[in-house]
Order: C-alpha cells, then structure tokens, then sequence
C-alpha cells in the first residue's frame, strides 16, 4: 500500500494558447510525440495510452473519470493498484497555459528502492511534461524511455558551446539550478557527486573524469552513470549511458530523472527565460 497522503503535484507553464494545448493532450497524433508509443481518445469517453514508452504499458490500463475541457480525471492502475492522473489547464498571461498534473499513489520510498513501479510516476511525469511544454514550442524532444528493454542510452544536441555545457554539468551551482535540487559536485577523478549537497549526503565517487568532456559515477546496485560532451557545428552533442545494474530489475526511476534533467539541462544552456515549472 501507498503512504503518500497528499497527491504529487507538478506543474508547467507552455508558451501556448489553451487551445493549443487542449489539441496537444487530446490528439492521439500529438500524444504518440510526446508521451507515448500507442494512445485511443474519444473524449468524453475515452483516453487511453500505452506502449514502451509507458510503465506497465503491454496495453492501455486507464478509464475517463472526468472531462470538461480544462480538466481532465484518469484511473490509472498500476503497479496493481487503481491511481488517480488529473490533468488541468488554466490560461496565462502573454497567450500561456499552466498545465498542472495531479498524481496519487506516488511513494517516495518506491522511487528508492524500485519495489513498485509507482516509483517511476514523478519522474515519468517531469519528462512528459517537459516533452509536452517543448512540442507546443516547437522544440526537439528529449529521449523517452523504453520499459521494454535494460538498455539505457540516449543522446542530446544543446545549441550552446561545449564549455558552457561542461561547466553546467560539472559546477554545484549551474546543476543545481537546472536539476532543481541541490546537488555538491568534486569534479575530478576520485571525487564525489552528491545529490542534496555535501551537506547532507557523503555522494557518490566519480570514478572517471576527462576535462572538458565526460564524467562517469558509481550509484552502486543503480550502476554506473556517464555522460560525454563533443562538438558539432558550434553545438554540444551530449551522449549518456546508464550500465552495470541488476537487468532483472532496471532503475527506471533514475533513468527518467536523469532524462528529465536532460531535458531541464538543454533549456538551461539554450533559453532565457528557461524554467517551466511553476511552484
């Protein structure tokens, strides 16, 4: 059973008109960009989404609770269990929309461990949003998961200079911006990476490091964590790869926090006015 008493709350401010958005959720064309691999929609009636880009996604496991246009109420089960997934949309200023999605069934403590795939839900719905927010920007998506397969790989283009990339990998203070979340950095080989800040976590070693270009660390069971930068045409071409865990029980949570990063860490390095989320 779920301890969590309150719902996960996340939400998103899009460059879009509500229309725009409303067509961006209810198309199954746009949903299979954007969030899944398969989706049926037939509101009111029907919304259904399914595939390997979904957890538990062998075939669609939700039902409409509710939708009147700005919001929308799922069931969702997973992880043996019936959720909640409500999706509303409320106009903004400068022609925007804040998309703000409510989850339960959400425990912290899965996310850890991996015991229930409900522990993938934060972070799955951080990169789908963050997908989202970019299509309606008309802006290149970030790599989605496969649950299908242990294979951990992806790559980004970020239309910055490979220096800036690096220092924003590799610098406390950037990381943290763009991760939204503390994090302490001993950038070199032998050092430590930590999530929360030295202050409250010991980190984790880096046990490679090539300046100015890649860093690898060790998460333990989670396995090993590397990313490497290289030039392209005035752009950075980042690759990263997740290895060495258990496949009989692949850290899916991780790998979409780490996802969901990269695509914070690309709107950092490329926009302004680069945050989407909204407190």
């Amino acid at each position: 059973m779920t301890t969590q008493a309150e719902p996960l709350v996340l939400q998103a401010r899009a460059k879009a008109g509500i229309d725009e958005v409303r067509q961006a959720l209810t198309d199954p064309k746009a949903l299979n960009l954007w969030l899944s691999e398969h989706s049926n929609v037939d509101l009111p009636g029907t919304f259904e989404f399914w595939g390997r880009y979904i957890p538990e996604g062998d075939a669609p496991h939700q039902r409409v609770v509710g939708y009147d246009g700005s919001t929308l109420t799922l069931a969702w089960t997973l992880g043996g269990e019936e959720t909640t997934t409500e999706i509303t949309l409320t106009p903004d200023a400068d022609d925007a929309t804040v998309i703000k999605l409510s989850q339960t069934h959400f425990d912290f403590a899965d996310a850890i461990s991996g015991a229930n795939i409900r522990g993938v839900l934060q972070t799955f719905w951080s990169l789908a949003l963050a997908n989202l927010v970019d299509h309606l920007e008309g802006r290149e998506l970030t790599t989605r998961p496969d649950f299908t397969s242990p294979v951990f790989e992806g790559e980004a283009l970020i239309d910055a200079p490979i220096e800036q990339v690096y220092s924003s990998l590799t610098e406390s203070e950037k990381a943290s911006a763009w991760f939204g979340f503390p994090i302490g950095i001993d950038a070199r080989k032998g050092g430590r990476f930590a999530m929360g800040g030295f202050d409250v976590n010991p980190g984790v070693e880096i046990v490679d490091l090539v300046e100015g270009r890649k860093m690898s660390t060790d998460w333990g069971p989670a396995g090993i964590s590397t990313w490497e930068l290289a030039e392209s045409d005035g752009k950075t071409r980042l690759t990263f790869v997740m290895s060495g865990f258990d496949e009989s029980n692949p850290p899916y949570g991780a790998w979409l926090g780490w996802l969901s990063g990269v695509a914070a860490l690309r709107r950092y390095a490329e926009l302004p006015d680069w945050s989407i989320w909204v407190a």
